[in-house]
């Protein structure tokens, strides 16, 4: 794609190509069904299933067994099993809920298959003669078992001190933490119904004082197996409905649409729960032979860096309901961590820890405090500014901006005001800051000047009614003494923080593109782009996959070829111990590795389509040689569809249409 792409970028005036008639339809989800023929044997051969909040993974075994983990969100352990490493000690164990066994008595004769069924959001098991379908309900906590025969099934417990309660058809287990920490009294485990031919396991996360008796008032709400089951299929089919990419052209091409499509179906089955998704595993982890089902690498501690992969993606998704247990999680750390700062520093704000529990806090981390992987790291609070901004921008919710935006945002702008000293010049100094976890304790560093320089303009345009006159023009004299980024003029490019490159590297990142993503001030159209290019071009770390940003920086320069390389990658990068096709190896995470695919679902999307502002930009980076449908959501509540042909967009639909002539496509060239 040529350099001055954005002299091509053109204005569609003709009404009729925005006419709601020439609308896309939803595409066909079965021809992205996985089957298999073939029958497990064991978890490292599990599909995925889940509603949001509860999860499985499901296997059947050679000899006619279906065998399922059962895992949630908010399911926080204390007990660490003999081997487990010391991350499994820290931020809590997210752990399997138990392992379920369904028997027919009878062996696997004749035909096997076994489907994910994404449209309905279910798997269906043929053994034989037996038939079996499994679904963990949308809309209630409750995992169900449908079978065409009698069947006989059986709790698995491997945790010392679980208890199990057996009466009649029923089986109630459950885990309870001990009395003292931050894990205290968390209870889960739920309560299994077997009636002849169906299977209703109810799962719940509660204190464990009250636990047993909310079991039972959730039971007490049951719910028609038909009636449930249908809406069940319409959430999944309201979810597929709201977004799509598919692209043809060449086998790499449906590779990658499969992908896309089966991380996207990953995230929802986990998106929807009390705490946000571990990029480690999320909680599909199949476990370790010699550790236990709850063994996961890295921990139960969550990364920022490792865990926006899977977020950013969700605004063109427009799934912005599986963002809240993001932003929910990180409000709910901010008065405690606020109240940390005052006590160690003596003023206010606040900023999160880039490595934290899910309850938060942050340790002292004075000058003279030795410098590590993430201790002068402050850099979170800025992008999680960013990205609530945008979700703010796509769905206008006041509400949300008032009790989490400007919260969240007001805090990181007030700990980096009064926190960090002025320079000679009068200029804001950060310093002592780390780069990223790149460079530690270095001058002036890239990332946080970028976010500050991208963040606090977006924060004085929010409505005077939401934000008070006096902060705004606190944020206003911030912004005038924000220093400028580090570049190196005589070569021409940016850099990861100013003075002389001489601290040492740690890490294999690129901390001077967070100008490019994800704090997006250069990029088609933008002042610097030049700059921007040379600098993504002489990049030193190059590697592929995992939480690598190259494919959504390559995206957002116009870089076509790059990003779909990079994507591609991503999409296709089954971790080669696992079975199911979407479940990515670990890089340097843990597998099915999240960031993989939340980083490939991101640069697809940018690939199709950009924002800035009012603006849309449609195939900023689209590589010649593949068409495709898509439908995605850009801010002011807006969706935008359309098919690429040979280059060219047609039977394009934007909705509302007024938000049509913020429309600019880029014609490709096929010479």
């Amino acid at each position: 794609m040529p350099v001055n792409i954005m002299t091509r970028l053109t204005l569609l005036f003709c009404a009729f190509l925005f006419s709601p008639f020439w609308g896309l339809a939803q595409p066909d989800m079965d021809l992205y069904n996985v089957v298999w023929t073939e029958p497990g044997p064991g978890p490292a051969e599990s599909m995925p299933l889940g509603n949001g909040d509860i999860g499985l993974n499901l296997w059947v075994e050679p000899g006619g067994d279906l065998v399922f983990y059962i895992s949630k969100t908010d399911a926080w352990g204390d007990q660490v099993e003999p081997g487990m490493d010391g991350w499994m000690k820290q931020g809590g164990i997210l752990s399997k809920v138990g392992r379920v066994r369904v028997k027919t008595g009878k062996p696997i004769d004749g035909v096997f298959r076994q489907v994910l069924r994404l449209r309905e959001g279910e798997i269906e098991v043929q053994e034989g003669e037996v038939r079996y379908r499994v679904w963990v309900d949308a809309n209630h906590p409750v995992i169900r078992v449908e079978g065409n025969t009698k069947l006989e099934v059986g709790l698995e417990v491997w945790r010392k001190g679980d208890s199990v309660l057996k009466k009649g058809n029923e089986t109630v287990w459950f885990h309870r933490n001990g009395p003292t920490g931050e894990l205290a009294d968390i209870c889960f485990g739920g309560c299994m119904r077997v009636d002849k031919r169906v299977v209703t396991i109810d799962v719940l996360t509660a204190p464990g004082s009250g636990w047993r008796q909310r079991l039972r008032r959730q039971m007490a709400r049951p719910v028609a197996l038909e009636a449930a089951r249908a809406a069940h299929r319409e959430w999944w089919r309201q979810f597929w409905d709201r977004s799509w990419i598919v692209a043809t052209g060449d086998s790499a091409a449906r590779e990658t649409t499969r992908g896309y499509i089966l991380q996207r179906f990953v995230t929802a089955c986990a998106g929807r729960g009390a705490y946000p998704i571990k990029f480690n595993g999320s909680i599909f982890t199949v476990g370790d032979v010699a550790k236990g089902p709850d063994y996961r690498g890295w921990g139960g501690m969550y990364w920022f860096q490792n865990t926006r992969p899977m977020y950013w993606p969700r605004l063109m998704a427009g799934d912005y309901d599986m963002m809240l247990p993001l932003f929910k999680m990180y409000r709910r750390m901010l008065p405690g961590n606020a109240a940390q700062v005052h006590n160690y520093y003596r003023h206010g704000g606040a900023y999160f820890q880039e490595t934290t529990p899910f309850w938060g806090g942050v340790p002292y981390m004075g000058p003279e405090v030795k410098e590590n992987w993430t201790g002068h790291y402050f850099t979170p609070i800025l992008e999680l500014s960013m990205m609530m901004l945008d979700y703010y921008d796509h769905t206008q919710d006041t509400g949300f901006a008032r009790e989490y935006l400007v919260p969240v945002a007001a805090a990181g702008l007030q700990f980096f005001d009064e926190h960090f000293g002025r320079d000679s010049a009068g200029k804001l100094l950060l310093d002592p800051d780390n780069s990223i976890e790149m460079f530690w304790k270095v001058h002036d560093p890239a990332p946080d000047i970028a976010g500050l320089r991208a963040v606090i303009p977006r924060m004085l345009e929010l409505p005077d009614g939401m934000v008070g006159a006096g902060m705004k023009e606190r944020w206003r004299r911030l912004l005038g003494i924000v220093p400028p980024l580090p570049v190196d003029d005589s070569a021409g490019r940016l850099l990861p923080y100013t003075g002389p490159q001489t601290a040492r590297g740690r890490n294999l990142e690129n901390p001077e593109l967070y100008a490019i993503y994800p704090f997006r001030l250069f990029g088609l159209g933008k002042p610097g782009y030049l700059l921007a290019k040379k600098s993504f071009d002489r990049r030193k770390f190059r590697e592929k996959g995992c939480w690598n940003q190259d494919p959504i920086q390559a995206a957002y320069l116009g870089e076509a070829d790059v990003a779909k390389d990079y994507v591609v990658y991503a999409l296709t990068r089954k971790d080669p111990r696992l079975k199911f096709p979407a479940f990515w190896a670990r890089g340097h995470d843990y597998e099915p590795d999240q960031d993989n695919g939340g980083n490939g679902e991101n640069g697809l999307q940018k690939m199709v389509m950009q924002v800035s502002g009012k603006d849309i930009f449609l195939l900023p980076a689209w590589p010649k040689g593949w068409d495709g449908e898509f439908k995605l959501h850009a801010p002011y509540n807006t969706t935008v569809s359309g098919r690429i042909v040979h280059g060219k967009v047609e039977g394009l639909v934007v909705t509302p249409v007024e938000r049509a002539s913020d429309v600019k496509i880029n014609q490709l060239t096929y010479e």
